[in-house]
Formats: C-alpha cells, structure tokens, sequence
C-alpha cells in the first residue's frame, strides 16, 4: 500500500432515490448518459474515477485546482443538459471537493482525505461544489470563479469542525450550428434507410414538431456518404397506414427503419427514437431526449445533431456485420469492399491486414469507388501511429493520393475532406488542412469526425487549446467509430500545453481500449517523464521496445508540427522517459588477410 497526497472529487444525485422509484429504467439510463458526457472533463483535468456507486462516483486528481476546475466544468455542463429537461426528470450532482493524505491499495484509495470528501458532498446544495477550506487555500487563486464562506460545519466522524465554501453555477450559453445540403453518391450504397413520420402523441396542433423533426433527421442523415436514406415523399405515405415494420420495409426496400414519437406536456417536450432491422425485429439502437419546447427550430436542431451522432456508427456497424450483402452494379467490388469494412471493426493486426488487402482489390475491380480510396488512406494512416506498419515518404505520399482521389469521386464526401484535411495537417501544411477541414463541416456539420480532424489542424499549427475544446467535443457525443483516435490525440494536446496529468489521463484511456497502442503508449512514457516518474516511464519505454524493437526518438518524431517548440517539448518527454535516441548496429571486425 502507498500513502500519498491527492485530490478527492465525491459525487451523488440529489433526490436519486425519489426518481428511480419513478422510473427505474429511466433514470439509471440517465445517470449513465450525464456520467458519459462530463467523464472527457475528468479526464481534461487530469482525473480517474476510482469508484462507481449506484447514484455517484469518486474521483482523484493529482491536483486541487485540477479538481475544483473539473467540479466547477462538470457542474457547469450538468446545468446545460438541464436545462433541456423537465423539472422531475432534471439530474443534479452535489460534488464535495477535498485535498489529504489518503491510502492507495492497487487502483482503489482509502483514508480521512476520501472520507473528508464524501461528507462535504452532502454540504453542497444539488447542482453545486463544496470544498473544504484548504483546499480554497490552494485553489482559489488559481480558478476563474468565486467561492461563498458557508461557514464552519460538524461533520459525522469527524472531529474537527470543517470550514466549508461553496459555489453553483449560473446559466448556459448555447451553441447553435448552421445546417446545409449534400448529394448522396448514388453508385453504391451498403443499407438503405427510411426515417418514418415520428408519432404525435399529444394534441393534433402538435404534428408540425414531429413531422418537421422526421424531415430534419432525413435531411441530416442524406449528409453521409455510406447509405441510402429514403425521400420523405417514400415513408410519409405510411402515417396513418397500420402496418408492422416489416411490411414497411418490404414495400419501400428499406434496410433499417428509424421510428420514434414525440409527446409534449406543457413547455416541455419529450422525444424517443429507436433504429431497428425489421426483418429481424431486432432494435439495434433507442434514445430519448426532453427539451423545453423553447425556440422549435433550435430544439429540433439540437435533437437532430443528438440523433445523428447515436445512428450513423450504429448503422456502420451492423452493415460491417453483413458484408456479404452487395445491392447494385459491380458486385464483386463492392462485396470486397464490404468484406474489408468488416475487418476494419475487429481491432487486430490480422484483420488490419486483411482489410487493406480487400479495400485494394475492390478499388482495383473499380477504381471509381471513392469510398474504398478514403478507407484505405485512413486505415494506412492509423497503422503507423498502432505501430502496425513503418511510416515511410511513400505511405504518406499514397495517403495523399487516395485522399485527393476521394474529393475528386465524392466532391460532396465530409469523410473523403475529412482525410485530406488530416494527411495535410500531419504532412506539415495545417492551413490546407484547416481549409479542407472546414469544407467537411460545411457538407455535413453533424459529423463528429470532421469536427475532430479540425482539432488535428489546430494542434499540429500548436493551438492546442482549440484542439483540446474540439477534441471533447467529439469525445462527448460517444462517437465510438474506429476511424478516430479522440483518446490518444487529447492526450498530445494536453501533454503539449504542459497538462501532464491530463495527458496521463487520456493516455490510460487509450491504453484500455488498445494496450500496444504505439502513440498511446509514447504519450504516456513521455508524460510519465514530465511528472517525474522516471521509473514508470522507463517500464512502459521497456513494454514498447519489447512490441516495437525498431523504435527510436527519432521514429517518434515524425510529427510534422508548425511549432519547434512543440517538437522539442516531446522530444524532452521522450528523453527523459530513456526512449533510445538511435539504434547501434554491431559490426564484426575482421582483420585483413596477408597477401601471399
């Protein structure tokens, strides 16, 4: 066991019990989705979560002002999300912040310190922080917002009395993004989709929400470049048709149907969604969102965004679980092309290579299948930063090839913009990254990747800040796809604006989801470094090595960053961390023959 100072972080839900007495099912789902969304902060601030209860969770920084800033941002984005809700479906976290000693036993701590935090939790008002006075000591003077004196507190088992300050926060901001139109590249497509008119189950004046909520998420979806979405004018006819789904999706030879209802009570409304495979009845996906009712376009705006970001990977994936099913002309290509997706989802070396091989051939069976070009510049790509494969000037020079070919084949493809944005920033042209990254959000301002690769540019031009916000963005809206490395990119951000323990944080994230994770596990040896933790460092240096025998400082430092700062800051980190600077070869001396 190992006795340290840390930063405890204790949360609840006020009136927790009331509301699963209520709702169950509900709730808990609740609980989970806000502990999903505010867990990208926790890890921004350098934070873990060492215990999950049913109503709350404990957290440790290394930091104080870590904590407080992470308690004030989590409350913070609690309120948002609130403020969409009705009033008995609101969820309020009481946090209690508290800096001491406490015991660590493997991934778990005990002692006065965790105990201290938990009883100032109950100090707090719902939606609000509680800290003890020492760590205000600490803290205050180095966060942006103002703390109350509430006084000094008895605590149970406790036996000094606790000053206690407290604070809750004010309204949200809200962000609002445009929306645009796109054109589907009709050749190919891997599903077919129809959105059904959503239920109106309140009074008939309300139909306008749900009709234009079911033609907003048509119109959202088309944006993609994967599948086939259905006119409004193909499902529409069914609205007040009583039939079952499957005989829906026979009539109009739809793959997947997205169906949902909308209910309004008073100025709140609430709706739900679900994405099912009719043939089979199987519900692969179900949502629910409640909204003030508020400004109607900015709320089925929002909705939409929510809905897009949970359906696409959804359908991505259960078409990559079919790959055999090919539904137009040229079907060997696209078959191969399919079989390729397939492997792309199973996280191996063996089906990264299977995959590259099938995207090959289907490319080579049709060249103009601009889908393929993009798939297998992107998985090239991530091959080099796994360590799967050696980055070289002519692998980045086909990532460019493939990229520039996708835009020419899907001039309105956010995904084929999306790589060429991320192979310019990474070749060390950030601004016809950004140019290019900018482009995408214009075709699709849904999709979570594009928002991501636009991070990317901004961390290569050493705006990390920028990076930071935009990586958390898409972290938060649980894009789960492959294509994006969200973990390993924050941890660089993080690391290059000196936030090492954050870095450290979004590194072990990366390293539970792909322990032998090349970037992944650099990133960490270096922030080990950074913090002084040599020997760690040294063990995961070891750990590569052993994985990757090739590796040297130098291979590590291909990065193509605009900022030479940005470039020695990583190569300190790797130094330190005792990552080999280059590789010495052995040469037998043999001493030269006598001539007879």
């Amino acid at each position: 066991m190992e006795r340290r100072l840390a930063a405890i972080v204790c949360a609840d839900v006020a009136g927790y019990s009331r509301m699963m007495g209520a709702d169950e099912a509900g709730t808990h789902a609740a609980f989970k989705a806000h502990r999903g969304a505010i867990h990208p902060i926790i890890l921004n601030h350098g934070g873990r979560i060492i215990k999950k209860t049913g109503d709350g969770f404990l957290l440790e920084f290394p930091s104080v002002v870590g904590a407080v800033e992470a308690s004030v941002a989590m409350q913070t984005l609690m309120a948002e999300r609130n403020a969409h809700l009705p009033a008995e479906r609101t969820m309020r976290f009481r946090l209690g912040v508290h800096m001491g000693d406490v015991i660590a036993d493997e991934d778990e701590v005990f002692g006065d310190g965790v105990n201290l935090a938990v009883r100032l939790e109950a100090a707090a008002n719902p939606g609000g922080v509680a800290i003890s006075a020492k760590a205000y000591q600490e803290a205050s003077r180095h966060v942006a917002v103002s703390f109350a004196d509430a006084g000094n507190f008895r605590f149970k088992n406790i036996e000094d009395t606790i000053n206690v300050w407290t604070w809750e926060p004010g309204g949200p901001d809200k962000a609002r993004e445009p929306r645009t139109a796109s054109v589907l590249p009709p050749q190919y497509r891997t599903a077919i989709v129809g959105v059904l008119p959503f239920v109106n189950l309140s009074d008939a004046t309300d139909d306008y929400f749900s009709d234009g909520l079911a033609e907003d998420l048509i119109h959202a979806l088309s944006l993609q470049s994967f599948f086939r979405v259905l006119s409004r004018n193909s499902t529409f006819v069914f609205k007040t048709a009583d039939l079952s789904a499957r005989l829906i999706a026979r009539e109009i030879d739809a793959t997947y149907l997205i169906q949902g209802s909308v209910r309004r009570a008073g100025t709140k409304i609430r709706v739900t969604a679900e994405l099912v495979a009719p043939e089979s009845g199987e519900q692969l996906w179900a949502g629910r969102y409640d909204r003030d009712i508020g400004d109607v376009f900015a709320v089925q705006d929002d909705i939409t965004s929510n809905l897009c970001a949970a359906l696409i990977p959804e359908i991505y994936r259960a078409e990559a679980s079919v790959p055999t099913r090919s539904l137009n002309t040229d079907l060997t290509a696209w078959d191969r092309f399919l079989r390729g997706l397939s492997h792309y989802y199973q996280p191996t070396k063996a089906d990264y290579e299977r995959s590259i091989a099938l995207f090959r051939e289907a490319i080579a069976l049709d060249p103009a299948l601009a889908i393929a070009h993009t798939y297998l510049g992107t998985i090239l790509l991530q091959g080099i930063h796994f360590g799967w494969i050696r980055s070289t000037h002519q692998l980045w020079d086909e990532a460019m090839q493939l990229a520039e070919t996708s835009v020419r084949l899907a001039t309105r493809s956010s995904f084929a913009y999306s790589l060429l944005a991320y192979v310019n920033a990474m070749e060390g042209q950030p601004d016809a990254g950004m140019a290019a990254a900018r482009k995408a959000l214009e075709l699709n301002p849904y999709d979570m990747g594009a928002r991501g690769v636009l991070g990317v540019c901004h961390m290569v031009r050493g705006e990390h800040r920028q990076a930071v916000e935009l990586f958390s963005i898409a972290a938060q809206r649980g894009n789960s796809d492959p294509r994006y490395q969200w973990n390993v990119l924050s941890a660089f951000s993080h690391y290059l604006l000196g936030h090492y323990d954050a870095a450290l944080s979004w590194a072990r994230e990366a390293y539970y989801e792909n322990p032998d994770h090349l970037q992944g596990l650099s990133i960490r040896a270096a922030s080990l470094a950074q913090l002084g933790r040599c020997a760690e460092a040294k063990e995961v240096v070891a750990a590569m090595l052993e994985l990757y025998p090739w590796l040297t400082v130098e291979r590590l430092l291909s990065n193509r960053w605009k900022s030479s700062d940005d470039i020695a800051h990583y190569r300190d980190g790797l130094v330190k961390a005792r990552m080999p600077s280059s590789k010495l070869t052995l040469v037998e001396t043999v001493a030269p023959r006598a001539r007879g």
